[in-house]
């Protein structure tokens, strides 16, 4: 016979779900096609255009010095410096000052010397390019400049027995002209790349601060949302708690009564909640419900007449069709205005008027005789600042403050765009 097993000591401990598999990252987009050199370039980064650049200009140079008869020919010392040009070009992003200044050098030296023309001037060039794109123009042009010099004393104001070179022909002037066009050419090349990268930067920038503005904004439109809904309903639960608690005892249906409405006022402020934080989901989730609007100033009354502040609505005017956003916001200080009555005054009674008179504007007034409640620090203060951004985000005033007989007075004037029907 088996000996029973003693049950276990601890509580039964909840089933657990089964795991879930880590999230996954999501996937980065493709890169962007890019040709076949692009790519090896930016693999040998940053010695692959300096190779290939030092082949151009070496291949290139010695080519060009067959056809070009009056020039001296290449030489180690050229060829070395067609090598050294290309060799600085390591250091053109981190040190483009200084490579533009030693390109320039070595450009000058070889001009001096008289070396044949061709693409032994592309090194010198990169560097003036990559200065003037990272903002270091002065020196991009004062290299240009001084190369330029520097080969128009070669050729016109050096003595023919010092020049190695043949002196130049009759039509001079013209390939000079040529040349410094060429050079211009290249440099203003240089500027529009620059041009379009500080362009490229500023519209990043630019939308990286109206992306940061939006989020903020619409951080602060959800703040007073649920400022609006909590400071509403978590008023009315407290004074109906407080009437409950008073009752419990000596009249348990009256407490009962007030018990029912903090439920109905808790269960309309969650739903009011669970509205406005489904925005956090994502842009494409959609409201589980309309937006609150001036249709339902009844239930404000309503819930206003619960904790025994009688409000009475009156419109002047023929009522029209407001925009959703407006709409909201006029409800919302209403809303507002006759939680700041039950909070901090005495007054029994409020006045909510809706003047649609000015086909413009919508002026709503809420008004209450008073006295207010001395010592209720009651809020954070936040409730009028509130009412005002809503109002100045449309345009609309607010004006609030204490009445000349007593009382205190709330006035807000919304301007109120047509809004086009269906």
């Amino acid at each position: 016979m088996m000996p029973p097993t003693s049950p276990p000591t601890g509580p039964p401990s909840a089933e657990r779900p089964p795991e879930q598999p880590p999230e996954q990252p999501p996937e980065e987009p493709p890169a962007p096609w890019r040709p076949p050199w692009v790519r090896a370039a930016k693999a040998g980064y940053p010695l692959g255009l300096a190779a290939a650049v030092a082949v151009l200009q070496v291949v290139g140079s010695t080519v060009a010095g067959h056809n070009q008869h009056g020039r001296a020919p290449l030489d180690a010392f050229g060829y070395l410096l067609l090598l050294l040009g290309p060799a600085l070009l390591v250091l053109r992003d981190r040190r483009p000052v200084a490579v533009v200044a030693g390109t320039s050098v070595v450009t000058a030296g070889y001009l001096a010397a008289g070396y044949p023309y061709g693409p032994a001037f592309v090194s010198w060039l990169i560097a003036c390019c990559v200065a003037i794109g990272s903002g270091h123009r002065r020196a991009a042009w004062a290299g240009v400049g001084g190369v330029y010099l520097v080969h128009l004393l070669g050729t016109f104001v050096l003595p023919e027995s010092w020049q190695r070179v043949a002196p130049p022909s009759g039509s001079v002037w013209l390939q000079e002209l040529g040349l410094l066009a060429w050079l211009l050419l290249v440099m203003a090349g240089g500027e529009l790349v620059r041009f379009r990268r500080e362009r490229i930067a500023a519209h990043r920038a630019y939308r990286q601060q109206l992306e940061e503005r939006r989020a903020n904004e619409e951080r602060l439109r959800m703040a007073r949302e649920l400022h609006d809904i909590l400071a509403h309903s978590l008023s009315l639960i407290n004074i109906q708690a407080g009437v409950a608690l008073a009752l419990l005892d000596r009249r348990p249906e009256e407490a009962r009564s007030a018990l029912v409405t903090i439920k109905s006022t808790s269960k309309e402020a969650l739903g009011e909640v669970r509205q406005v934080l489904a925005t956090l989901r994502g842009p494409g989730a959609a409201p589980r419900g309309p937006a609150p609007g001036l249709d339902r100033l009844d239930e404000l009354t309503e819930q206003a007449g619960r904790v025994g502040l009688e409000a009475e609505v009156q419109e002047r005017g023929e009522r029209r069709a407001l925009s959703a956003a407006v709409d909201l916001t006029a409800f919302r200080i209403v809303q507002e205005a006759l939680t700041n009555v039950v909070r901090h005054s005495a007054a029994r009674q409020a006045v909510v008027v809706l003047d649609w008179r000015d086909p413009a504007a919508l002026v709503v007034r809420v008004e209450d005789p008073g006295p207010a409640v001395l010592g209720d620090a009651g809020g954070s203060g936040s409730g009028l600042a509130g009412m005002r951004e809503r109002a100045a985000a449309f345009g609309g005033t607010i004006a609030a403050g204490p009445l000349p007989g007593g009382g205190f007075r709330v006035r807000a004037e919304l301007p109120t765009p047509k809004v086009e029907s269906d």
